[in-house]
């Protein structure tokens, strides 16, 4: 079985020579498609790098992939939030389109709406749960790796080393994003550096 979180959307941009008239159709001569979903789309992939599962032991299964998705979108919500005028109300945006997608998957995947809900709420807990236990040991490595250790393998032995890596992954991606302006931020555009490079 084949399960993907997050294909969050896509952005299709038809470049026009100037802007319609009301009722008006005006021909463009080029389109693109670019991820959109205010950063949304692009934690997804970069949670689903596979470096991350390969290289450093996330285990490639729907939870641990969830918990990949959880650090990313954690990543942006807390550079967002940074922004006292603006962030927060693009951070519940990227948090709103994180969780309408996982909706729709579940959907997709044939849960039940009966079951949607319960699911639904469920992994809003363990997102903020998650989100809440990174930041309250943010600045301490050692207990920010044993937060990854508990999370990403719940209760299995990590590979040696594999959380530190993550820790130093999530330091150098925050830092990524803390050099990005929340403007270019709020239009979808959201860089991340691969996990190889951001793992060193």
């Amino acid at each position: 079985m084949i399960v993907v979180f997050g294909s969050i959307n896509l952005d299709l941009i038809f470049s026009v020579p100037r802007i319609p008239a009301p009722g008006e159709t005006v021909l463009g001569p080029s389109t693109t498609i670019e991820p959109g979903g205010k950063g949304a789309n692009q934690a997804v992939a970069a949670a689903r790098d596979p470096y991350l599962y390969a290289t450093l032991g996330v285990p490639d299964t729907l939870d641990g992939r969830f918990d990949a998705v959880v650090l990313h979108v954690y990543l942006v919500v807390r550079r967002l939030n940074a922004e006292a005028e603006t962030g927060p109300a693009m951070a519940q945006a990227v948090f709103d389109a994180m969780f309408l997608d996982m909706d729709i998957n579940l959907r997709e995947m044939g849960v039940g709406d009966m079951s949607v809900g319960r699911r639904n709420k469920a992994m809003w807990e363990a997102f903020h749960g998650r989100c809440a236990a990174y930041a309250a040991v943010w600045d301490d490595g050692t207990r920010l790796a044993a937060a990854f250790a508990r999370n990403f393998w719940r209760g299995a032995e990590p590979p040696i080393d594999s959380p530190a890596a993550l820790v130093r992954l999530a330091l150098a991606q925050d830092s990524c994003l803390v050099r990005q302006d929340t403007a270019t931020m709020a239009g979808g555009l959201v860089h991340f550096l691969t996990a190889e490079e951001a793992a060193r």
